[in-house]
């Protein structure tokens, strides 16, 4: 997993698992902590989540919200759009351009 940016835009790249949770959460976090307004995470490089770091993004975005602040989802690929809308997290975060529910890819 690799995350590059600064405390404005981050691209998330790789695999947000249980491995790389305690990096990612570290870096959220200090990019949270030190900017304002909108935090950008563009998710186009990310290959996979899975539920530990789906919590990585949803503690980033209770983060932001205490800070003032709010996360933002940018160029969400179709398999994590897919989960996110499988558990209605697409109704509490932010997405950029939003999902088109009726247009994902049916597995």
């Amino acid at each position: 997993m690799h995350i590059r940016g600064d405390h404005a835009e981050l691209v998330v790249g790789g695999r947000l698992d249980v491995r790389s949770a305690a990096d990612a959460r570290t870096v959220l976090h200090s990019a949270v902590d030190d900017g304002v307004g909108d935090l950008v995470l563009d998710l186009s490089e990310l290959d996979s989540w899975d539920a530990t770091g789906l919590g990585v993004i949803m503690g980033a975005h209770r983060r932001a919200g205490r800070c003032g602040r709010r996360l933002v989802l940018r160029d969400v690929p179709p398999q994590m759009q897919r989960l996110l809308v499988a558990t209605r997290l697409h109704r509490i975060l932010a997405i950029e351009g939003g999902i088109g529910v009726d247009t994902l890819p049916r597995v």
